[in-house]
């Protein structure tokens, strides 16, 4: 059996990062992943569906800065509108900066504190810090014709990308770009004087959806386990999804034949690498005072890297489930505990409070603030050991069959 499950395991990474191109939210591939899944859980017997919602995809074609013949290294902020034009350029390092500034109509570079970490989504509601929010109101009172951000590292919010987007966001209407803190110094010192700025980007409306699967006994209480099936564009999102994803198709064949006295249900959340997570949200409508039916999330994300072992998290567990848990991780030489997180789709039940185990890889969330690999094109196959996955579907199938 365990034969059988590496070579499915294998295989599963391999559609999902190599023959699916891309996984993020509203793209065509996002498309063919979430098909690919919903008929892989009905092949495998399980009462499948999905739920629909509306997101949008995004492309780019590339930036260009210059002042005179001087030209700026410079990114497409993500979902940003498109912009070309030439103004003069200010500058704010930090709030009280740009509190004073009047950037109306110019251009706007954005560095120091101020771009420090990556500014939460406007809309955004699990984690939203009132400086974010005040920084982004200043923005749009101020209605420069363009933003450029100087980014250094921000793993925890932004992954392992440097520089990072500081804005990522759909819901934001000012154009911007990005750049290193170093361009960022060299720009600054063209404050005052007119900088042109081309900016080629697009909005593409589609559509995206969750998918649930569900087995076991109608009526009673459930155990959730939820893995996120998108990932950054420009990322084949190896650890930052798919592996979770695969978890959850071997998972679906070993309770193939459950009939305990739970319902179990498998889902795929679609947004969490997305700026509005449209997915969670649509998840928690859906169950809109039901999350008192749950008895249990198990939520697999960032597992199954090559290096160390894979963690199991627990949240807020009570007695006998902690012990069952406990007794699991003792059962598997590759399974270890980890250390509590929060960036996680696990967070959501916990804010209803229900139960959560978390399962990743101890390197990754022992380095989550400071790795370089999730959201970058490092996050490939070649980082995974199948291995690691099929342990951990074993143990998740031995755990929810003890509780």
């Amino acid at each position: 059996m365990t034969n059988n499950l590496f070579e499915k395991s294998e295989r599963y990474l391999n559609i999902l990062c190599r023959e699916i191109k891309e996984r993020c939210v509203g793209s065509s591939g996002n498309i063919m992943a979430t098909s690919f899944l919903e008929k892989e859980f009905s092949r495998l017997g399980w009462d499948t569906g999905k739920t629909e919602f509306e997101a949008i995809d995004w492309e780019e074609n590339g930036a260009i800065l210059r002042t005179d013949d001087i030209y700026f290294d410079v990114l497409v902020s993500p979902y940003s509108l498109p912009f070309a034009g030439e103004a003069s350029l200010v500058a704010a390092t930090t709030f009280n900066e740009l509190e004073k500034l009047n950037p109306k109509d110019k251009l706007l570079l954005l560095s120091g504190d101020l771009a420090r970490e990556q500014l939460m989504p406007k809309n955004f509601v699990f984690y939203n810090p009132e400086e974010h929010q005040r920084i982004i109101a200043l923005l749009e009172k101020g209605e420069p014709k363009a933003i450029i951000c100087a980014t250094g590292r921000n793993a925890a919010l932004a992954g392992g990308v440097y520089p990072f987007p500081l804005i990522e966001d759909g819901d934001f209407n000012i154009p911007s770009v990005y750049m290193t803190e170093e361009e960022g110094q060299k720009l600054m010192q063209y404050a005052g004087k007119n900088i042109f700025l081309e900016s080629r980007s697009r909005r593409i409306p589609g559509k995206g959806f969750n998918i649930i699967a569900t087995r076991g006994k109608t009526g009673a209480r459930r155990i959730v386990v939820t893995a996120h099936i998108d990932a950054k564009k420009g990322t084949p999102g190896a650890i930052d999804n798919a592996s979770g994803i695969v978890v959850l198709l071997l998972l679906a064949e070993l309770l193939s034949n459950y009939n305990g006295e739970r319902l179990i249900e498998l889902v795929a959340l679609n947004g969490e690498d997305y700026y509005a997570v449209p997915g969670q949200m649509n998840y928690i409508m859906s169950n809109h005072n039901r999350f008192n039916e749950i008895l249990l999330n198990i939520n697999i994300d960032g597992a199954g890297y090559r290096d160390g072992p894979s963690a199991v998290s627990l949240f807020d567990l009570p007695e006998s489930m902690l012990a069952e848990t406990h007794r699991v991780i003792e059962k598997y030489s590759g399974l270890t505990e980890g250390i509590q997180w929060p960036q996680g789709d696990h967070s959501i039940f916990l804010q209803y409070g229900v139960p959560a185990i978390a399962v990743s890889s101890k390197w990754f969330i022992d380095n989550i603030n400071g790795q370089d690999i999730t959201h970058t094109p490092k996050d490939n196959i070649e980082i995974v050991d199948s291995m690691k996955l099929t342990e951990i579907s074993q143990a998740l199938n031995d755990l929810i069959r003890r509780i």
